[in-house]
């Protein structure tokens, strides 16, 4: 079981939401993910706080129905995925989206005093291009343990008439020299193709569309900032790989409903034998329903 979310979202006044995320099923383990409240004091801006995913990236932000992939890109899993507690302030006009946050520092774990050792902070600014596409850029602070790290992100979409074209690219810069700069990058295509009346009636009206989607993605030498043993040092948590990902998506409704994932992925290692087991040119087949 890859993914068991419950999301409970809703408003309690008008100006006043919020939003509890809870993973069932984490590799086995239960997660509380998002516990925040919401207020817009007017009507472009709005102030979160709680627990929540930082403002940070394009591809992490999303959750895990609306992945094109059955598996997620480098950046989202590995390089960029954070979640903290904290206050954010965003502002939301026509051309696009900003927000700010400050947060504890420690993600998930170690919330009650971390804070009193290092303040994390992230920003990002979305910008919408006419026509259906959008920039966005993005930096952020965290502090794992002892070694302060800059995240900064940049990434493009764009996205019509059931073609999405996304590119996005990461540097992760550890303080003092701690670990070798991270490099990752993720790019995508896809095209939606909505099934005819014939073709419909030929699946008994189950299949809507057809998505083919190909993938390319890298990440150098990765530390997710935690020391492993009593040099002090950073050790290597993921080593160096590229990437190749090519399957179709079979929707059974809307995109993002209640979709069929069938993935190959083919990775490409310095050295073979770095590859973890889950981590290795593979066939996925995944099914995804939210409801």
């Amino acid at each position: 079981m890859r993914t068991a979310r419950i999301s409970v979202a809703g408003d309690l006044l008008e100006r006043v939401s919020y939003k509890a995320e809870i993973d069932l099923c984490d590799e086995g383990k239960i997660k509380m993910l998002d516990a925040y409240t919401r207020i817009k004091p007017l009507d472009h801006v709005q102030f979160t706080i709680g627990q929540m995913r930082v403002p940070f990236t394009i591809d992490a932000h999303r959750s895990p129905h609306q992945q094109y992939f059955a598996n997620r890109s480098f950046i989202a899993k590995q390089v960029g995925n954070v979640r903290d507690v904290g206050a954010t302030i965003g502002y939301t006009t026509g051309w696009g989206v900003l927000q700010a946050g400050l947060f504890n520092g420690s993600g998930l774990t170690n919330q009650k005093d971390f804070w009193t050792k290092s303040i994390n902070f992230s920003a990002k600014a979305q910008f919408f291009i006419p026509g259906g596409g959008s920039v966005a850029l993005s930096m952020q602070k965290i502090r794992p343990e002892e070694v302060t790290i800059m995240m900064y992100d940049a990434g493009a979409f764009y996205h019509k008439n059931g073609w999405h074209l996304e590119a996005e690219y990461l540097l992760k810069h550890y303080a003092h020299g701690a670990f070798q700069n991270v490099h990752a990058v993720d790019a995508f295509v896809s095209r939606e193709i909505q099934l005819s009346e014939a073709a419909q009636h030929a699946t008994r009206n189950l299949v809507k569309s057809v998505s083919p989607l190909l993938r390319y993605d890298f990440m150098s030498d990765h530390s997710d900032g935690t020391i492993h043993d009593d040099t002090g040092l950073l050790g290597i948590d993921d080593h160096q790989r590229h990437r190749l990902t090519g399957g179709v998506t079979i929707s059974l409704g809307k995109p993002f409903v209640s979709d069929i994932r069938l993935n190959y992925e083919k990775y490409f290692y310095k050295d073979g034998s770095l590859a973890k087991t889950s981590e290795r040119d593979k066939l996925v087949v995944e099914v995804m329903t939210r409801f």
